[in-house]
């Protein structure tokens, strides 16, 4: 399969992939051969799956390591570089991003190909695969990049196509629910009023019968008065 098939389909399948969350146990452990099926991207603490997917796009559309285009484009209020930069190490299922540095890539296509790496050699941390031998030169970590962009990044006239959506701040979500909280609460109120005049009513029939009662008038006013919209 060529390079650019390679690229297609990574694509087609960045809206089927579901990332999970990686089994309960020892995470901070550092282990040889673990099992691929464990991968399907480790969750950061405080992400979402689908703010996971609007990362994934946004590195496709931004490349790696663009992190203030990504803050700015403002699909992800809140997210710290940081936090965006460890949850790409999790997509990409390797501690090390500067080899892809400035790629439009699909981090999940990455990701799984790391998944499948097995051998005495590989050692994995939360699941994503460390380097334990000597630290990579300038000219090693351009290489790779170099190989990576030829075999995985996507074309311009396809990342320039891609719509990131526009997220409220939590501010802006914050202040809405408290306009919300508001309004229920004087809903209730007047729920809650409704049900006193009701009972006062139904206390006054029971102390006087008649028809010409104080409780017939007070119900004749409870139904002159506006409706609830």
């Amino acid at each position: 399969m060529s390079a650019n098939s390679n690229k297609t389909a990574g694509l087609a399948a960045a809206h089927t992939v579901v990332p999970r969350s990686m089994p309960t146990g020892q995470r901070n452990v550092v282990r040889s051969n673990d099992s691929a099926s464990l991968w399907n991207c480790t969750l950061s603490p405080g992400w979402t799956q689908e703010e996971v997917q609007i990362l994934r796009k946004a590195l496709l559309r931004f490349g790696v390591g663009n992190w203030m285009k990504i803050i700015e484009s403002e699909c992800l209020p809140g997210k710290t570089i940081a936090q965006m930069n460890l949850q790409t190490q999790r997509m990409l299922g390797q501690q090390s991003t500067a080899e892809f540095n400035g790629l439009h890539i699909d981090a999940l296509q990455i990701g799984q190909i790391n998944s499948t790496k097995q051998g005495p050699e590989i050692k994995r941390k939360n699941n994503c695969i460390v380097n334990t031998g000597g630290k990579l030169t300038r000219d090693e970590i351009e290489k790779r990049r170099i190989a990576h962009k030829e075999k995985f990044e996507v074309s311009a006239d396809v990342w320039k196509t891609i719509v990131l959506p526009k997220q409220d701040s939590p501010h802006v979500v914050l202040e809405r629910k408290r306009e919300e909280l508001k309004r229920l609460r004087a809903e209730l109120d007047e729920v809650l009023a409704e049900i006193d005049d009701v009972e006062r009513i139904q206390q006054l029939q029971s102390a006087d019968p008649s028809p010409d009662n104080e409780a017939a008038t007070a119900s004749k006013e409870l139904g002159t008065k506006r409706p609830r919209e």
